[in-house]
């Protein structure tokens, strides 16, 4: 397992650092300026500089992960491709970000979180804009074959760039950890509301290519920036085992809860934009809205919930069960499920879908705080 220390804090500043003496922390770690009793709005300059790069990765990479969602579905059968083929396309970013996850975790103190957090950046941006491409390969297998392999490079790209996020924010933030979190997942809400109806719309006006091509280069766009604004990072690494981690049985269950969580997102990009086209007879660009139902309380439930868990830390438990209990009735009733004998209805399906874009709010950010508690 590895640590990540900004280099401003190997030196002092009168006034702001706690004394190491004073520090109630191993002396071989290190912790930002930061105090329990500080308000989490005064942040330092480049404590705003980490926020900000953060940010843009959150809404860059989700952004770039839901822009497909409502025409991909109908292009890939157009070329020949069965939904269970483009529910694999959809599941491989899933796969291959899960696994370079847990590489890049073990290599972050070698490589920096500063290069680590910026090359993914850059391979998603090129990766977003080859999948634009694609329309131009044969049908059939050649076509599959390069979703798999432009979708997996993207998802190394996003889990390099993230696995360096979570290691910076750990130790910028040390103290508000969970307000930081639900101010980034209301970026990455912002890209889950803004990536549908914008590739929705692109490709009604444009096209296949354009969607892709053009949040492409934005993301390209955004690396020199982050390159100048983000601080650089050194990695301080530990004796413990990263593996170590899942032997504790609260981890385990945290990414249980974490893993289902997402899972609840997945099952959704491959199918929503199919079920509304079909069930309500909506356009490409109209049904892309529906996604908005799901991404506006997903962006404007966790800079709250993300407070009240910094300030009331016994309450975070709480979330979890409710944010969990939530989704489940939630996609109980989004068929709805035939057990319930509920006639489906447009106006029921975006009312459940409000609800559970915010119970998964609910259910995602108590998850990290609790993780770095136990650990």
């Amino acid at each position: 397992m590895s640590t990540e220390v900004p280099n401003s804090q190997k030196h002092s500043s009168a006034g702001s650092r706690v004394h190491p003496s004073k520090s109630k922390v191993k002396p071989n770690s290190q912790t930002p300026k930061a105090s329990n009793k500080e308000d989490w709005r005064k942040f330092s300059r480049e404590q705003i500089f980490t926020l900000i790069s953060c940010a843009s990765i959150n809404f860059s990479s989700t952004i770039t992960f839901s822009l497909l969602a409502p025409f991909f579905p109908q292009e890939a059968a157009m070329k020949g491709v069965s939904k269970l083929v483009v529910g694999l396309i959809f599941g491989c970013f899933a796969l291959f970000n899960f696994i370079s996850s847990l590489i890049m975790g073990q290599y972050l103190v070698q490589i920096g979180a500063k290069v680590m957090f910026l090359s993914g950046m850059f391979a998603s941006g090129i990766a977003t804009i080859l999948f634009g491409m694609l329309d131009k390969a044969a049908d059939g297998t050649l076509f599959v074959v390069l979703c798999f392999i432009v979708r997996s490079v993207d998802a190394v790209g996003f889990g390099a760039a993230m696995t360096a996020t979570f290691s910076i924010l750990a130790k910028a933030f040390p103290n508000n950890i969970a307000a930081v979190m639900g101010t980034l997942e209301f970026f990455a809400g912002l890209g889950l509301v803004l990536g549908p109806p914008i590739g929705g719309i692109l490709y009604q006006a444009f096209g296949y290519e354009i969607p892709f091509i053009a949040v492409g280069s934005a993301v390209l766009f955004m690396v020199p920036l982050n390159m100048y604004f983000l601080p650089r990072y050194d990695g301080v690494p530990t004796r413990d085992s990263f593996w170590r981690l899942f032997t504790l049985p609260k981890i385990a269950f945290m990414c249980l809860i974490l893993a289902s969580m997402t899972s609840c997102i997945g099952f959704l990009d491959p199918t929503l934009s199919i079920f509304v086209t079909e069930k309500f007879h909506l356009t490409v660009s109209n049904g892309s809205l529906i996604f908005l139902g799901l991404a506006l309380p997903y962006v404007l439930s966790p800079p709250l919930i993300g407070l009240i868990c910094d300030k009331k830390p016994v309450l975070q438990k709480w979330f979890l069960v409710i944010g969990c209990l939530g989704t489940a009735a939630c996609f109980a009733l989004l068929g709805p499920a035939p057990f319930l004998h509920i006639k489906s209805s447009f106006w029921l399906f975006v009312i459940i879908l409000v609800m559970l874009g915010f119970f998964l709010g609910m259910q995602y950010i108590p998850l990290f705080p609790e993780m770095l508690s136990c650990a």
